[in-house]
């Protein structure tokens, strides 16, 4: 409950084992700064509290551990930028000017060498084309191909190159072609629909597009070469587009005449070549993301080659824990941060595992399966994806070898204590948990994990390094043990340059900095524990409120969602003007259980004796769906204001959500109590 602390520190359910240490990336770091540096630190804290106070120097430290690549020539000590951070700002910090560096040449550094030129750097398994494996060498000629393409195309940079595409080998062939040239990427996945594109699109005027025929999901076939044309139509800007025949290899594509030059991906391909890096800014522009656009278009957010490229080194080799010894996947789609993400983890030489398909098809073992016979280290996934295999009933580590696993990875939303225990049950006895929050936004984690550290219960290990994260009341004090607003107080490198067309930077600085003038506002509930770790209690914006007091909704959901009877579940606390305020708790039953007066009354009494006597929902109703955004979220704001008699259209944005179809049971419903009275 917002406000409140434990009375005891939990037993934690993970403590990594002296060789988990020795190994990790972070104890080599340590080491690093002892011999390099002369510095010493005890805790984990201590080194904590060093990088956020002394910014300049971490970062530093970072670049030189990590080994960044820099085409600046180095000055009399050998530094290959000017500064490390001009002035500390937000917005506006401009971080190693003069630096020049490429995002891609990162990513390709590892399948380059000579050495790996016939290892295995990435492994695809899709539904549609079954397992593609891809070499160092196949990597570097099919990127180098397709940089040259570009290059004919007359893209260069500052361009936009986006795609249309699953996630599939293409689309990282595509990201890394445009981005060695200077051009910017974006991408959305191919199950959107060609409003929810054009929306995103439309904004930033791309100059090529990379579409797919269709895909499969499920065991379902879905033909998209329709959309493609109507995205072609609504692109006035395209040069070309380049097709990838995925679903059906014979496949081709029809458009208007008149309409941009179509190229295969054969076609694009047909010429291996070595690839070419243009040596750019630190802050010049890398991709675009989109925020989740629930309510309105969405915010195309624009990070920075530098950023991308600093975030993520620290990121794996301090936090994540992965190096060229491991095989890592992360379960998402090319909609969401976390597929750029995956692109960044060739950075570390690790080999890449992806899934394109259903997770859950033809059985609810499949995406473990696919883990298992891969020999995974690190698994990544959703809340929802745990509590739906915990709701199924499984149990991975009964039935596969998932022995190789160290790492399983948890981002989207919360993840409930519950599905803490669940992953230590069902998962491995013996591997870090590591839950991560902040997104796409930030193009960083906030809070998370580090291999050295415990794990509890319903908790993230610590505050990330260089990641000033702070728990604030409304006066802009810090809280320990409270709950408070997540808000960042210093600069970090990977934070937006800013938004696509915002030419003001008005609304980037709307959007995070009117709160706390110069301070992040990240939109999350937030507490700080005495002993580090972090927990988040769902977005602030969605707080429920009632008598005063008030509660994060995640914290209704974990005593809901422990219900064998319940699959999902959406809380939202409607306040009617001149109205008693109404708390009403929607419910996904299991197949086969009705949402009755008796299950209604379990979950009350749930609730008043786990949570609070005045949290108890006054109406619990069955629904069909939760809605939820592309990347899992769920959708509890627009819900509320479809409630309280918004204009549908002005409460939500169709085209940002993964079950579209799903709100349309609210609108219904809304509608049904506003002719009852």
């Amino acid at each position: 409950m917002i406000g409140t602390t434990d009375s005891a520190e939990p037993a934690p359910l993970w403590v990594p084992s002296p060789e988990r240490i020795e190994r990790a990336g972070i104890t080599a770091y340590l080491r690093w700064l002892a011999v390099e540096r002369g510095l010493h630190f005890d805790t984990y804290d201590a080194l904590w509290r060093w990088s956020v106070t002394e910014l300049e120097a971490f970062w530093a430290s970072v670049w030189d551990f990590c080994g960044v690549i820099s085409h600046t020539p180095p000055d009399a000590d050998g530094r290959r930028y000017r500064q490390v951070l001009e002035e500390r700002r937000m917005p506006g910090a401009r971080w190693f000017t003069g630096a020049r560096v490429n995002y891609a040449e990162h990513c390709l550094e590892h399948a380059g060498r000579p050495g790996n030129a016939t290892r295995v750097m990435m492994v695809c398994e899709s539904e549609a084309t079954g397992r593609r494996e891809v070499t160092g060498a196949q990597l570097c000629a099919s990127v180098g191909a397709l940089t040259a393409t570009l290059a004919r195309l007359g893209v260069g940079e500052g361009d936009r190159v986006v795609s249309f595409l699953p996630n599939i080998p293409e689309a990282m062939f595509g990201v890394l072609a445009a981005t060695s040239l200077g051009a910017l990427w974006s991408s959305t996945s191919p199950d959107m629909g060609p409003a929810g594109v054009l929306d995103r699109f439309r904004q930033i005027e791309p100059t090529v597009l990379l579409a797919v025929d269709g895909y499969r999901y499920g065991g379902k076939d879905f033909d998209r070469r329709a959309v493609v044309a109507e995205l072609v139509r609504g692109l006035p800007s395209l040069r070309a587009v380049i097709f990838v025949p995925h679903l059906d290899r014979s496949a081709t594509l029809a458009l208007d005449d008149g309409a941009p030059t179509v190229i295969t991906i054969a076609e694009a391909l047909a010429t291996p070549a070595a690839p070419v890096f243009t040596p750019l800014e630190f802050d010049a522009p890398l991709w675009i993301v989109y925020s989740s656009g629930t309510t309105g278009m969405p915010k195309p957010i624009v990070h920075g080659h530098g950023g991308a490229i600093v975030e993520s080194r620290k990121s794996m080799r301090l936090h994540s824990d992965f190096d060229e010894r491991d095989r890592f996947f992360w379960f998402s789609s090319t909609s969401w941060i976390m597929w750029n993400f995956q692109v960044s983890a060739l950075m570390s030489g690790a080999t890449v595992l992806m899934f394109d398909g259903h997770p859950a098809h033809p059985d609810p073992m499949t995406l473990f399966a696919f883990a298992a016979r891969e020999r995974a280290t690190l698994i990544g996934v959703s809340p929802a994806f745990l509590s739906q295999a915990a709701k199924a009933g499984i149990s991975p580590a009964a039935s596969l070898d998932l022995s190789a696993v160290r790492t399983v990875g948890v981002t989207g939303s919360p993840l409930t204590e519950e599905g803490f225990r669940w992953v230590y049950q069902h998962v491995g006895r013996d591997l870090m948990l590591y839950c991560i929050s902040g997104g796409t936004d930030p193009g960083a984690a906030f809070l998370g994990g580090c291999p050295i550290l415990p794990v509890w219960p319903g908790e993230m290990s610590c505050r990330m390094l260089g990641c000033a994260v702070y728990a604030f009341d409304d006066a802009g004090r810090e809280r320990i043990d409270e709950v408070g607003e997540l808000v960042v107080t210093e600069p970090m490198p990977s934070m937006p340059q800013r938004f696509w067309g915002d030419h003001d930077g008005r609304r980037y600085h709307d959007s995070y900095f009117v709160e706390y003038p110069g301070k992040w506002r990240h939109g999350d509930w937030l507490r700080i524990t005495p002993r580090g770790s972090a927990i988040v209690y769902g977005r602030s914006d969605s707080t429920i409120n009632r008598h005063g007091i008030r509660m994060g909704s995640s914290e209704l959901y974990r005593v809901v969602e422990a219900f064998d009877e319940v699959a999902d579940s959406l809380v939202v606390d409607l306040e009617y003007l001149g109205r008693p305020s109404l708390m009403a708790l929607f419910v996904v039953p299991r197949p086969g259980v009705e949402v009755d007066d008796s299950l209604q009354r379990r979950l009350q009494a749930a609730i008043r004796s786990q949570l609070s006597g005045r949290h108890v929902p006054d109406l619990v109703v069955g629904i069909p769906d939760v809605p939820r955004t592309l990347s899992g979220k769920k959708l509890e704001v627009p819900v509320k204001r479809i409630l309280l008699g918004h204009p549908v259209d002005q409460a939500v944005n169709r085209a940002s959500m993964a079950n579209p179809a799903s709100i349309d049971w609210f609108i219904d419903f809304a509608a049904r109590r506003a002719t009852a009275g």
